[in-house]
């Protein structure tokens, strides 16, 4: 069994906010893996789901960001987890937006969500990491994460938690690098290669596959 966290603020007007990609990413996989309705338990909203075989919890805290490991230290105790079972998705600012990245253990990097997981029940749990950007200067930090993503930040955010609905059966699995890859790719489609040959005459003497 695995436990997927999804960061964020509770109420409306938190809602699109950048702080709250994790709560976006989660509600993706809960919605494209048709998961059970959400339910009030642990101090947060939980529902349930298979992914690739693999039985998985869904939990958005709703004790607001600085307390969201008070609702992850329930659960984890509940199901008789441990921090190798929870994989947490939250914004993070250090990576650019539309970027990625799996990771276990580490510091907190100023996010107060890890920060107080961390403080529940150690660093020890997967971070997917959610690239929001950094607005360039330390004071402007607070509203940049509590502000609405910008019309111009539509397309990749939507391929991005389209790509983690798609994907997630490998986080379920354990296949952290998989997934991480399979993310990125959607995000960065590799370009077709021109397979015309300069003359403009084709080359019989080599397949596809041989084409320089």
């Amino acid at each position: 069994m695995k436990l997927f966290v999804g960061l964020g603020n509770p109420g409306a007007k938190y809602a699109r906010h950048r702080h709250n990609i994790g709560f976006m990413a989660v509600d993706e996989i809960i919605r494209r893996h048709s998961f059970s309705p959400e339910r009030a338990k642990f101090q947060g909203l939980l529902s349930e789901g298979l992914l690739g075989g693999e039985k998985v919890i869904a939990l958005k805290p709703q004790t607001y960001m600085n307390e969201s490991g008070r609702s992850v230290g329930e659960a984890m105790r509940f199901f008789k987890l441990t921090p190798d079972d929870i994989y947490v998705f939250y914004d993070e600012l250090d990576l650019a937006p539309g970027k990625i990245r799996v990771k276990k253990g580490g510091g907190a990097a100023g996010h107060n969500g890890i920060r107080s997981i961390t403080q529940h029940i150690g660093a020890e749990f997967f971070r997917v990491r959610l690239g929001i950007g950094h607005p360039g200067d330390k004071a402007r930090v607070h509203s940049h994460v509590l502000s609405d993503f910008a019309k111009a930040d539509q397309d990749w955010l939507e391929t991005m938690l389209r790509a983690i609905g798609d994907e997630a059966p490998l986080l379920a699995e354990g296949k952290d690098a998989s997934f991480a890859n399979k993310v990125h790719l959607a995000l960065n489609p590799p370009k077709e290669k021109d397979t015309k040959p300069q003359n403009g005459k084709p080359d019989a003497g080599k397949t596809d596959k041989e084409q320089p």
